[in-house]
């Protein structure tokens, strides 16, 4: 580890006995100080032979995987986040959609913060808990690690965790902040990544009040606050901890864009469920292969809207060998049971295609390989206070 006081320390004691290494491991972190790894050691490390969270070989998997890591547009700029944060207390960062920074930024800090061989956890909050969930599942395996291990979440009836053994733990707002009300120095945390800051929902305005405080009486804690669309100065202005005059620092990210075709009606439907059930069907008829996303307000829209879908595609699929393929319909809304919403990343079934109807919980945070195709009526329940 990074020096005798990292080999004596007892929260190792699980390391020891219950992962086994494999034959010739070297600890790759050796000689490593922890916030003081740079870009160059992190890459070393993933290029590597060996897993420092297994201590076993690589997988074929995750080298395949890492490829793909390497073209995320965060990746180009490890070198300029290693710097920012290793060298500030508070860190603000404008990541566009598509840049990796849910899933990438989390395991940057993870190899400069060395949180498993110091007894700590790196904590990256999400707004919602799907978001939680299929994040934590995705940078398990870009990690090689196996999901509720070194790397779980934490949401509201669930926690996928393993107490000594998880470093990097994905939860919703609420969850630290309930943490928070129990334990108000938050100690058992190194570094906080508050995740979708533009989201702005209450539990994340808390934490952003309390964290201040917090960070201001530990000058151990990190944190990392990260948005898609901010008001960067205005943040960097709140989390500034040199005093008046100064600002926290900001590193940019751009996104991956892609060419978008915008189709609009001619002019405002009646009914805009069933309008948006014609559309899906519509684009499975007669649109080249590809999943499609309709938005549509809650539970009972989309229920009834997966209803429709399913009777009508099943009806059009049996018209004979000139007919779509089948179509895998699947709902999303926020009181779905967990397991249920995770089916929204099922493949579609062979020669056809996958539809997902959600609420608006689909816009951020989460993104679902092979949609080509989305059909957003413009309507979204919201709750707001008047104070009239």
């Amino acid at each position: 580890m990074a020096s005798a006081e990292y080999k004596e320390n007892p929260y190792l004691a699980h390391v020891k006995t219950v992962l086994p290494k494999a034959e010739g491991y070297e600890d790759p972190f050796d000689g490593c100080i922890p916030r003081k790894v740079n870009a160059d050691k992190a890459k070393e490390i993933l290029d590597g032979q060996y897993n420092p969270y297994t201590r076993q070989l690589y997988s074929d998997k995750f080298k395949k995987i890492l490829e793909g890591r390497k073209k995320l547009p965060v990746f180009a700029q490890m070198e300029e986040f290693y710097k920012i944060f290793n060298e500030n207390q508070i860190v603000v960062m404008i990541g566009e959609t598509g840049s990796g920074k849910t899933t990438q930024i989390p395991q940057f800090v993870a190899y400069t913060d060395i949180p498993h061989a110091r007894g700590k956890l790196i904590a990256c909050t999400q707004p919602r808990r799907v978001a939680a969930m299929s994040v934590a599942k995705r940078v398990a395996e870009e990690m090689d690690v196996a999901l509720g291990k070194q790397v779980g979440y934490s949401i509201r009836f669930e926690d996928m965790t393993e107490p000594g053994t998880t470093f990097l733990k994905y939860m919703t707002d609420g969850m630290l902040l309930r943490e928070a009300m129990t334990d108000h120095d938050l100690s058992r945390y190194s570094t906080i990544i508050l995740d979708e800051a533009h989201e702005r929902t209450l539990a994340t305005d808390i934490l952003m009040g309390l964290l201040k405080e917090v960070a201001s009486r530990r000058k151990d804690l990190k944190i990392v606050v990260m948005s898609a669309t901010l008001d960067a100065l205005k943040f960097q202005k709140y989390f500034s901890t040199g005093g008046e005059g100064t600002i926290a620092p900001l590193l940019k990210v751009p996104g991956r864009t892609f060419p978008v075709e915008t189709f609009y009606t001619q002019e405002p439907e009646p009914d805009y469920v069933e309008a948006a059930i014609r559309t899906v069907l519509m684009i499975h008829q007669a649109e080249d292969e590809g999943d499609i996303l309709v938005f549509l307000t809650g539970e009972e829209e989309i229920e009834d809207a997966c209803r429709k879908i399913k009777i009508e595609a099943e009806g059009l699929s049996s018209s004979g060998k000139d007919g779509p393929g089948p179509l895998l319909v699947v709902p999303l809304y926020s009181s779905l049971p967990p397991a249920q919403q995770q089916r929204i990343f099922d493949s579609a079934p062979p020669g056809g295609r996958k539809v997902v109807v959600s609420t608006n919980i689909a816009e951020t945070s989460l993104t679902i390989d092979g949609i080509v195709y989305v059909v957003d009526p413009g309507f979204s329940k919201q709750k707001v206070y008047n104070p009239r």
